[in-house]
């Protein structure tokens, strides 16, 4: 079978130290995604092919992920460090569980399911199998989904929410999938497919059922067939695509300049800045969290900057 191979373009005004975690939110049609390195929570729209900053959320330490809320207005999950909170529109956090992955590193990627249930994995600082994946259920109650996790990466669903495709990039580099219970608990293990050329990031599933893959270090993000077949290769001019998202048939590439060295960068001027192609087919936007937001007592600010924020404009 030919391989189809794409071609991204820039579309954002500035770069990120580290671009992860990017999800259109279905409540307004807003691109939300973080910098983990940039300590940030950012939202972009996008407009006559660009990605225009709405606003920016300074959170002062390392932001894993974010996830919407159900509800209009009703704000977002937030992975930072290793807590996950809940980040109110006017940048008042509120903590919800903490201390998930203080023994060994930091929280990392993570994506609701169709039920409305959250899913966050961690990292190990010292590449160990000692990480888990977490799920917060639609009641507040916090589980330990999965052990033995080194640096839990890519989360997606599948449309009927029965298989979550799943990524620890670290050491098999490969795409996982798992049969999801109705209770949300992960049932048989399977492995669909080694990744090559780089080390899988995040993932994104397709209306088709396929699951398109961020190879960091890889130039590429790769589009699979639910039996492991490569079925498309995007193409970038940068080392380190992170993760990818749909607004409609637009695929988003995120993309993370964060320990390149100077040479590295100069040759990859746009290494940062979020990248978009006409994937040929939609996907779906974020699964909400299904939960109710917190009573707002006890709560601390994230600095809610003007948009554009924190962000570097690309040179």
């Amino acid at each position: 079978m030919l391989l189809h191979m794409l071609t991204a373009d820039p579309v954002s005004l500035h770069a990120y130290q580290q671009g992860e975690g990017p999800r259109l939110d279905p409540r307004t049609g807003e691109l939300i995604f973080v910098d983990i390195a940039g300590h940030a929570v950012h939202r972009s729209r996008l407009s006559g092919g660009t990605l225009v900053p709405v606003g920016t959320y300074d959170l002062g330490e390392p932001v894993g992920t974010v996830a919407p809320l159900a509800a209009p207005g009703a704000g977002w999950l937030v992975a930072v460090t290793d807590d996950v909170v809940h980040l109110a529109e006017d940048g008042t956090r509120t903590l919800l569980h903490t201390g998930l992955a203080a023994d060994h590193g930091q929280l990392n990627d993570g994506a609701c399911d169709p039920a409305g249930r959250f899913h966050c994995g961690s990292q190990s600082r010292l590449r160990r199998p000692v990480a888990r994946l977490h799920r917060l259920d639609t009641d507040g109650s916090l589980h330990v989904a999965l052990t033995g996790v080194t640096v839990s990466n890519g989360i997606g669903f599948t449309a009927d929410g029965a298989t979550m495709y799943y990524i620890d990039t670290l050491p098999a580099r490969s795409l996982e999938s798992f049969d999801v219970n109705p209770d949300g608990s992960l049932g048989r293990r399977r492995t669909v497919t080694a990744v090559s050329g780089g080390n899988p990031d995040g993932l994104a599933v397709d209306d088709e059922g396929c699951v398109w893959v961020a190879v960091w270090d890889g130039w590429a993000v790769h589009r699979y067939a639910p039996d492991g077949r490569l079925l498309a290769e995007v193409r970038l001019p940068v080392a380190r695509p992170t993760a990818v998202a749909f607004a409609g048939s637009t695929l988003l590439v995120t993309t993370a300049y964060h320990g390149l060295d100077a040479a590295q960068r100069a040759a990859q001027p746009d290494a940062g800045r979020i990248f978009a192609v006409d994937a040929g087919v939609g996907g779906p936007a974020a699964y909400p969290w299904r939960g109710q937001p917190p009573l707002r007592q006890g709560t601390t600010a994230a600095v809610a900057v003007a948009a554009g924020g924190t962000d570097e404009p690309t040179r």
